[in-house]
């Protein structure tokens, strides 16, 4: 489980700055939409499976609230699935 939840985590960090830093850009600088539809799609479907994933995990563990928190915290901040993914799930 936890491979398969770190590189979803990557992942989910990975498209979440795609969107953000490339394709909404071209969509609203550009008039670009076609590259934030798909983009958007896979974000989606990453974010769902980050958040199940971390549930999973935090039950699986028996990890605390405050770890609980800052799994699911992770994935609405930029860049802060490469920090949990860093600091809490490459040492498990």
């Amino acid at each position: 489980m936890l491979p398969i939840f770190r590189i979803t985590a990557i992942l989910e960090g990975i498209s979440y700055l795609t969107l953000f830093a490339v394709t909404m850009p071209l969509k609203y600088l550009a008039d670009i939409t076609l590259p934030n539809k798909y983009v958007g799609y896979a974000h989606g479907f990453l974010f769902i499976a980050y958040i199940v994933m971390a549930i999973v995990f935090w039950r699986q563990r028996k990890l605390g609230v405050k770890m609980g928190f800052i799994l699911l915290l992770a994935s609405l901040l930029p860049f802060a699935t490469f920090y949990v993914d860093k600091k809490y799930l490459s040492s498990e």
